[in-house]
Formats: structure tokens, sequence, C-alpha cells
């Protein structure tokens, strides 16, 4: 399909008349959307009389909502705090590096499997070593370092009180979310 004077003239109108490119396509047939399009571009025709679609509304801004004692949800009784099953346990005390017979510390060179990978101080730093102690079995840690990187998780037990205050948070949040 050629581009004839006719059917450029019939562009320049519709497209002024602030219709797609699909819907000029249809009506001049033989052309597809994308070929109108160049051919718009071509032709450097930049703006419409109309918008091709409406107009964005504006939203208005809504009110701030009130809570009142009719509305509020009905007060929940408390949840008791978990009984743990032992007294938090205190923070581990720093272990010292391991010195190497060379008299020096661990370092990346100096590592091997049996040595304790865990790190002390900066990178970024001429002091940084690693721990370099003895490790038990394949472990990448001794003993001490691997009770902080290791933790076991703790049970979780689902409590009714739990799952309420759960739902009563969700519920909240899609209060002021939506």
């Amino acid at each position: 399909m050629a581009w004839t004077d006719e059917r450029v003239e019939e562009l320049k109108k519709l497209w002024s008349e602030g219709l797609s490119a699909s819907q000029i396509a249809k009506q001049l047939g033989g052309v597809t959307r994308n070929a109108v399009i160049g051919k718009v571009h071509r032709l450097g025709l930049s703006g419409r009389a109309t918008p091709s679609r409406p107009a964005r509304r504006t939203v208005k801004p809504s009110r701030p909502r009130t809570t009142t004692t009719a509305t509020a949800p009905a007060a929940r009784p408390a949840a008791r705090p978990a009984p743990s099953a032992s007294p938090a346990a205190p923070a581990p005390a720093p272990v010292e590096p391991a010195v190497l017979p060379s008299g020096e510390f661990a370092t990346v060179l100096t590592l091997r499997d049996s040595m304790c990978k865990w790190p002390i101080g900066d990178p970024a730093q001429a002091e940084f070593r690693f721990c370099g102690r003895k490790t038990a079995g394949g472990n990448a840690y001794c003993e001490a370092h691997s009770s902080m990187a290791y933790q076991p998780s703790a049970k979780r037990r689902r409590r009714t009180s739990d799952a309420g205050a759960a739902l009563d948070a969700i519920a909240a949040t899609r209060r002021y979310n939506f």
C-alpha cells in the first residue's frame, strides 16, 4: 500500500480529530497501527486537537477517619507473656583468636580446613584476622563461635490470643491502607 496524497490528508484529518493510531488504521484500511505511527512521525504531526485518551479524573483527598467508641473494636484481654523455657542466655564472652606456631594470627593465606574461620575485626584494617582455633568434625567454626553462628530455632506454639492479636493487627492495617 502506498501513501497517496489523499490518504495522507485523511491521516492528518483523523490525527487532528484525536483518533488513535489503531482507529486511523482501521478507517484507512490496508495499513497497520505501526505504519500510521511511522507516517505521523515522518510527517512531523505533533499536537492533537483532543487527546486520544480521556483525561484522568482528579482524586479528592479523603477525609481523615475518626474512630468513635461505638465503632472501635471490642478490647480483647491482654495476651499473657509467653513462658520461657529457660532464662535468656547471656551473650558469650568474646573468644580470643589463636596464635599460630609462627607467632602470628590466622589470615586468609594461613587458614586450613581444621581451623575456625570466624572473622575478627574489620577487613579493611591491617589487624583483621580469623579465630584460627581447632574445629570439631567438618565445622567451619570452633565450638564457641558455632554456638553464636548456629542458633536453634525456637518451637512455636499457636495460641488463640496470639492469633486474635494477629487478626486485629491485619484488620487495623486494612482499615488505614485501603
